[in-house]
């Protein structure tokens, strides 16, 4: 199998300035309360209701003020989706321009050999054009879209067994046509599974019923262990994302919305580009805030300026002790 982008990442951590942490906690620490508050469940979604109604079911489940999910799935889509519960429904945004996998079952109208249907597959690998369906939530206009890798699974006569990484916002349903009209013989999307989101795998998956009886166990017969297995902190949510890592006495300024300076960096990835989104971390792996990285890596090892712009700040403020400003 291929390998999205932040899959294939070749991460070293550089230390600028290494410090103790004393406060905080680990996010595998937070109790099930804590993470109702704030965390994300990855659904197994059926097919059948859309992404909207899952999302509400779930919401429903957990008697959740917010839910809300990550990449939409057409009804007839099952798979990996991202809902996120509570407060942690802003980290869905941060979600939306990640890589995605995804199994696929293409009917090829006509049986073509199988040398050359390899052969075809391979040319849609790379940069490709595609124009939104006319039932699109977005404005149909000619866009490019990277297929990071499409790897052949099974053939049998005119039935199609893919797997396919891309970038978010491809459309399968309109690459299994461009493959048909490439052949010239027309193909169709048949059936479609997402395997991957951003972080997300089939590993964390869970059905709706499975969410449904590990809420039950929780609140009727008290035992936590099938929900604390369920919801995941909301860090899961930027697992493919670059990260920084800072100091205690940064974390309260950034929780207020000061930009991050260079002084308050403890750690950090080595292949940080400019323009860049990235997680600020606390050195317990809590996540303080997404932003934009404003130099690279190693322009961040110096002594003097904002290395990130805040987007959005994750951390409550008060968890961290407030930092007393010298005379």
């Amino acid at each position: 199998m291929g390998f999205l982008p932040f899959e294939r990442r070749d991460v070293k951590v550089l230390v600028r300035q290494e410090s103790e942490s004393t406060s905080g906690r680990h996010p595998s620490e937070r109790s099930i309360q804590e993470l109702l508050q704030s965390g994300i469940v990855v659904i197994d979604k059926p097919d059948g209701p859309s992404s909207h109604q899952v999302s509400a079911y779930v919401k429903e489940i957990l008697k959740s003020p917010l839910a809300g999910h990550s990449g939409t799935l057409d009804p007839g889509v099952t798979g990996v989706l991202p809902v996120a519960i509570g407060k942690g429904t802003r980290i869905v945004q941060s979600l939306l321009t990640a890589g995605k996998e995804y199994v696929c079952l293409m009917h090829v109208h006509k049986e073509v050999p199988e040398e050359q249907l390899r052969k075809v597959l391979g040319q849609f690998v790379g940069k490709i054009k595609q124009m939104p369906p006319i039932k699109s939530a977005v404005k149909r206009q000619w866009r490019y879209r990277k297929v990071y890798y499409l790897e052949v699974l099974e053939i049998h006569s005119q039935d199609v067994l893919f797997v396919v990484g891309c970038q978010a916002g491809t459309y399968i349903r309109k690459l299994c046509h461009d493959i048909g009209t490439a052949l010239g013989c027309g193909a169709h999307m048949g059936e479609l599974r997402r395997t991957k989101a951003a972080g997300f795998t089939e590993k964390q998956l869970c059905t709706l019923q499975d969410l449904t009886d590990a809420y039950h166990y929780y609140t009727v017969e008290r035992n936590e262990a099938p929900l604390k297995k369920i919801l995941l902190p909301i860090e899961t949510g930027v697992a493919h994302l670059a990260k920084i890592w800072v100091h205690d006495t940064a974390v309260d300024a950034l929780c207020h919305g000061m930009q991050l300076k260079l002084p308050g960096i403890s750690r950090l990835d080595n292949d940080i580009q400019e323009g860049d989104i990235v997680a600020v971390m606390t050195l317990k792996e809590e996540l303080v805030l997404v932003g934009e990285a404003l130099m690279p890596s190693r322009s961040m090892l110096s002594e003097r300026g904002v290395a990130v712009k805040t987007q959005q700040v994750f951390m409550p403020i008060g968890v961290y002790p407030k930092q007393e400003r010298k005379a």
